[in-house]
């Protein structure tokens, strides 16, 4: 009797552990939809994320396309992010020519035909990538023709959330999606809203005190993702890479005496990219590599840190 109890228990031992097991792995790889209350907005990056949750609160999922550390110029969703965006319930596109939206917008009628797509830029002005100021022009149309990657130089600039004046518009266009699908929880949106577009003008105040005396103020970065900011407080950026193409020598030298000439001595660079090619105009300087963010969550506390980094790089 005592052993036919002990082999039981045995048996049921075993079937916890298996099963404990399978919890895990589903739940690992399980869609946020299948096990979250609440209604499923999906976004491009990071920040769009904060600025639905600024609004929405807990009445929203979010499910981000580029995970943090991911470049949105060329990363491709998982399955697992296919399955989750096609039981969302809106779709907030940056709107502004980044490639993973290029690539997934065709897509998404065959995903999730009921989802509603708001674009986030609707209401901006889209600015024109920098074009190469250094070498010789033919030499450099030459490489691009050779180079069947590579897109068209002199594109518009997707990097809309670096401004908080665009961010503004971004919220707006975002709030106007969450009450068309949610019209019930409209007034909460409302009131998240307006408290949160309080936050961004507190955020512009300090960063325009921060960055007082700076008008026209030139800085160095690797990948050209801050125009937008540049644009909104009068200062000047100056891009070691184009459109996703590395320097030519030519172009490394002309950003070194342009460097030396205004005597800047920072070149910033994006989080968790490569930093060769920067680190070797630094060191050509006498300067340092900073890394800044454009792609962070914590969207304004972020943005008060990367002015004040850039109020230390401008020349």
């Amino acid at each position: 009797m005592k052993k036919s109890m002990m082999v039981q228990m045995m048996l049921f031992s075993i079937f916890i552990i298996l099963t404990a097991g399978c919890v895990d792995e589903q739940s690992s790889s399980d869609v946020i939809s299948d096990t979250a209350d609440g209604m499923i907005v999906a976004v491009s990056v990071l920040p769009q994320a904060e600025f639905v949750e600024k609004i929405a609160g807990d009445h929203v999922k979010v499910v981000v396309m580029v995970p943090p550390g991911a470049d949105p110029h060329s990363y491709e969703p998982t399955p697992g992010q296919l399955r989750d965006l096609s039981k969302a319930k809106m779709y907030a596109m940056v709107g502004s020519g980044i490639t993973i939206e290029d690539n997934l917008m065709g897509k998404i009628a065959d995903l999730n035909p009921d989802m509603m797509i708001i674009d986030c830029s609707k209401g901006i002005t889209l600015r024109e990538m920098e074009a190469h100021a250094y070498g010789d022009e033919d030499e450099h149309d030459a490489e691009i023709e050779s180079d069947g990657d590579h897109e068209e130089e002199g594109g518009l600039d997707p990097h809309i959330w670096t401004s908080p004046g665009n961010v503004k518009i971004m919220v707006d266009n975002i709030y106007e999606g969450l009450v068309e699908i949610d019209p019930e929880n409209g007034s909460i949106y409302l009131e998240n809203k307006n408290a949160y577009l309080a936050e961004l003008d507190e955020l512009d105040e300090q960063i325009r005190t921060t960055l007082s005396g700076k008008e026209g103020s030139s800085f160095i970065v690797y990948h050209p993702a801050w125009g937008y900011f540049a644009d909104y407080y009068g200062l000047v950026e100056v891009p070691v890479e184009i459109e996703g193409k590395e320097p030519s020598v030519k172009d490394m030298q002309g950003v070194i005496d342009e460097a030396n000439e205004k005597n800047i001595k920072v070149i910033f660079v994006q989080t968790g990219f490569s930093t060769v090619s920067a680190s070797a105009i630094a060191n050509e300087i006498g300067g340092e590599v900073v890394e800044v963010d454009p792609l962070a969550k914590d969207y304004i506390d972020n943005l008060a840190k990367v002015a004040e980094a850039f109020e230390k790089g401008l020349a």
